[in-house]
C-alpha cells in the first residue's frame, strides 16, 4: 500500500469548508494494553524476539513503535470526536488483521478495537459496531470480539484472510461467525448492484445486539476492480454508493459514524486517492446537506 496516500488525501481535501484538521495524541501504554499482551507490545517497541516484531510482514525499525501509536492514537482520537460531532474521519487505517498477540498482513495494533475499548473504559458507549468493508476478511477484529461483548463485528469482504495469506477464494469457508461477530462474501465477479444487496442484508445485524452507540466504519479502497488483489467488479461510482447506503443508514438510526481508510494497492496511486476522496464527499453530501 502507497503511504503517501494519506498525505494525497489531505491536500485533496484540506480546502474543503466542512474539512477540520486535528493532530492525535499517540495511543497510550494503557490503552495498547486493553488488547495487545504485555509481550507482544514489547515485541513491537524493541524488535525482540525478531520473528514476533515482523509478524505483520515488514522490517521491524526502532521508528514502528512510534508510528504506530500515533496511527492508533488518531482512531481513538477519530472515535471520541465522532461521539461529539456525529462523523469524524482518520486519515489512518484500522489495522483488522491485528489479533491480540500477534500482527498480520501489515497491521500491528488493531485500532479499531483500541477505540472502542477506550470509549468503553472512558463511559462513553455500552455498546460499539465494527463494519469492514476493505477488500480482505477482518480476522484479527473477529478473534478481538470474542470474549468482548461491548462490540459487533461484521465484515463483508472478496478476498480471504487465512494463515496471514490472502486469498481470492472466498468458495472456501474458513471463518465462522460467533454471537458477535458475523461475515458476509463478495462472489468473484461481484457487481455493483450485489454487493449492495449483501451490504443491505447485512446493516440490520449492527442493530441485532442493540444500537450501538458508535459504529466504526473501514472504508477500504482496495475492492475496486483494478486492485491487483480485487476479484471484483467495482468501479469508483460502486464503492461511493456503498458509502453512500453507510452514511445514510448511521443518519437514519441517529449512530455517530468514525470512518478510516483503508486498504488500495492499486498501482496507479490516484485511483486509490479518489475512493478515498469520494468517500469524503459522499459523507459530507449525507451530513452536511
Amino acid at each position: 500500500m502507497p503511504m503517501r496516500k494519506f498525505g494525497l488525501v489531505a491536500e485533496q481535501i484540506k480546502d474543503h469548508p466542512q474539512a477540520e484538521f486535528y493532530t492525535p495524541q499517540p495511543a497510550t501504554m494503557e490503552q495498547l494494553l486493553r488488547v495487545h499482551t504485555p509481550e507482544y507490545i514489547k515485541a513491537i517497541e524493541t524488535g525482540q524476539p525478531r520473528d514476533k516484531a515482523e509478524e505483520q510482514k515488514f522490517p521491524w525499525s526502532e521508528k514502528l513503535f512510534p508510528a504506530v501509536k500515533l496511527t492508533n492514537g488518531g482512531v481513538v482520537a477519530t472515535a471520541h470526536k465522532a461521539m461529539e460531532t456525529g462523523v469524524a474521519a482518520c486519515l489512518a487505517s484500522g489495522f483488522h488483521h491485528s489479533h491480540g498477540n500477534h500482527g498480520e498482513g501489515f497491521c500491528t495494533f488493531n485500532g479499531l478495537i483500541v477505540a472502542l475499548d477506550d470509549l468503553l473504559a472512558c463511559g462513553k458507549i455500552k455498546l460499539g459496531a465494527v463494519l469492514d468493508m476493505d477488500l480482505h476478511y477482518g480476522n484479527g477484529t473477529a478473534s478481538l470480539a470474542v470474549g468482548r461483548p461491548h462490540v459487533t463485528a461484521i465484515s463483508i469482504y472478496g478476498n480471504d484472510y487465512w494463515l496471514n495469506q490472502p486469498s481470492k477464494d472466498v468458495e472456501t469457508k474458513r471463518h465462522n461467525d460467533g454471537e458477535n461477530h458475523f461475515c458476509s462474501t463478495l462472489p468473484n465477479g461481484c457487481t455493483k448492484e450485489r454487493m449492495l444487496e449483501i451490504l443491505h442484508e447485512n446493516l440490520p445485524k449492527l442493530l441485532s445486539r442493540g444500537k450501538p452507540d458508535i459504529l466504526i466504519y473501514q472504508a477500504g479502497a482496495d475492492p475496486y476492480k483494478d486492485d491487483p488483489y480485487s476479484p471484483l467488479l467495482l468501479d469508483h461510482d460502486a464503492l461511493k454508493e456503498r458509502d453512500r447506503v453507510v452514511f445514510e443508514f448511521c443518519k437514519k438510526e441517529g449512530i455517530p459514524v468514525a470512518w478510516v481508510l483503508a486498504g488500495g494497492y492499486t498501482e496507479d496511486t490516484s485511483k486509490v486517492v479518489q475512493v478515498h476522496v469520494n468517500t469524503f464527499h459522499t459523507c459530507v453530501d449525507v451530513f452536511c446537506n
